[in-house]
């Protein structure tokens, strides 16, 4: 059964190199894919400006998931206001309130991002 997934996933990825397509940047922020690996999937802390360590390095990886102009976040693991901007942009792409608290809603959305927002990033 395992072999029969592994072999499906090879000939789709085959197939849409073949064919010119290419997977959304999003698709490697799945909980099971290893891409943000900083800490487990299930582990959500809130996390508030001024915040650090793993957990804080696991949101900006994952808010680096997001396509669109917002700048990448360098992943040092410190919750600054570069950080606050971009995390206040992805809850009011998702209709989350405007609080730049990472909590678990916006840990869901983390996770699961939108292949794109129509909301300009701020200046």
């Amino acid at each position: 059964m395992r072999r029969n997934r592994l072999l499906s996933a090879v000939v789709a990825v085959c197939a849409t190199s073949a064919l010119g397509f290419t997977v959304p940047q999003t698709a490697a922020a799945d909980p099971g894919s290893t891409a943000c690996s900083q800490m487990p999937s299930d582990l959500r802390p809130t996390l508030i400006l001024g915040d650090t360590g793993p957990a804080v390095r696991q949101a900006q990886c994952l808010s680096n998931m997001w396509g669109g102009e917002p700048p990448k976040l360098v992943l040092d693991g410190i919750y600054g206001t570069v950080m606050l901007k971009k995390i206040e942009w992805i809850q009011v792409c998702h209709g989350i309130p405007q609080s730049g608290v990472i909590e678990d809603h916006t840990w869901e959305v983390l996770y699961h991002p939108a292949l794109d927002c129509y909301l300009p990033y701020p200046d």
